[in-house]
């Protein structure tokens, strides 16, 4: 048996688990797909908004010629520092469900690539699962259809289309300069009078130059109403209504986390926002020895933690963990 099981191999899983090998617990990650599968799904070409030091796990350092590195440059650093610290990962093995056991331990029930059911068990589990999975539906006519897609990668395969990108983040923003670039005709449709405040200092002049040179069309105080399988309808605060010739919708509307594994385990959420109940000095959640970590963390605001965040829970949950075995081990002495 395990002293712990981590469920999700991101940065703050890995993050978790190297502290946890540091105080001398014995761990193994359960991701169902591959090590930091979130970051491979951002966009092909992504830059981060933080810098190196900021992204940093385990006292690796993360060299890379750029102030901020890009996604690429991740990927290989998070690799090297799992490699580094020897860590025991579990790839393609999906956690089904968590139980907690009469004696505090658990149980975790997995599945493998070949639908093959195995049970691990541990003195505590971290969930630390992301939130690329469940992306934030609209909930419109025809958000079905194969044209629509919350995900985007890069803009190669819309070279010379028609695009509308819903949203008005970075990821809204960077998607459209991207499209722009190969000559997709790009509109943004925003329920917002301005786009996101939190792009990126050095995207927004050259977005909003774009923008007023017509070569990207903003529709703010707007939304998407309908998809068809050739435009887009678009309703403005006000009524008008205006459709959009359309080839392709990038829905980047965000993602939420899966509560799915904390409920399985009797994990209560805190508020209307679907925030699991935790210690914030400790992450471990009403349910003795199941911790929370990263993203996992927040409410329906995936925003409110980030890597550079998320990246120290490991060490309270670590140390939390150390702390109640010396306890109950002084309690038994006396």
């Amino acid at each position: 048996m395990k002293d712990v099981i981590i469920i999700g191999a991101g940065p703050c899983g890995l993050s978790a688990a190297i502290e946890c090998q540091r105080q001398g617990l014995s761990s193994l990650i359960i991701e169902k797909n591959f090590i930091v599968h979130s970051i491979y799904l951002y966009p092909t070409n992504m830059q981060f908004f933080s810098t190196t030091e900021l992204l940093e796990i385990g006292n690796v350092p993360f060299t890379s010629p750029n102030d901020k590195p890009y996604r690429h440059e991740a990927l290989v650093y998070y690799r090297r520092a799992a490699k580094q610290h020897g860590l025991e990962i579990a790839a393609y093995e999906e956690a089904l469900n968590v139980e907690p056991l009469e004696d505090g331990s658990f149980s975790v029930h997995t599945s493998n690539l070949r639908g093959e059911r195995q049970v691990h068990h541990a003195a505590n589990v971290v969930i630390a699962t992301g939130y690329f999975d469940q992306p934030n539906l609209i909930g419109i006519p025809g958000e079905e259809l194969p044209k629509v897609t919350h995900y985007f990668g890069e803009a190669h395969p819309y070279t010379g289309m028609k695009v509308t990108v819903i949203g008005g983040s970075n990821s809204a923003v960077d998607a459209a300069l991207e499209l722009m670039r190969v000559g997709a005709s790009v509109d943004i449709v925003y329920r917002g009078d301005s786009i996101s405040d939190n792009i990126k200092p050095w995207v927004r002049p050259i977005f909003e130059s774009m923008v007023q040179k017509e070569k990207i069309t903003m529709h703010l105080q707007s939304k998407v109403t309908e998809i068809t399988t050739n435009s887009v309808i678009v309703t403005s605060n006000e009524g008008k209504t205006t459709i959009l010739d359309n080839d392709f919708v990038l829905a980047l509307t965000g993602f939420r986390p899966s509560r799915v594994l904390l409920s399985s385990a009797g994990v209560t959420m805190d508020d209307d926002m679907d925030k699991p109940a935790f210690h914030p000095a400790t992450m471990e959640s009403n349910i003795p020895g199941l911790y929370v970590a990263g993203v996992i963390a927040s409410g329906r605001n995936a925003n409110e933690v980030f890597i550079e965040t998320g990246r120290g829970h490991g060490k309270l949950i670590a140390d939390h963990i150390v702390e109640k075995r010396l306890s109950r081990e002084m309690e038994l002495k006396s």
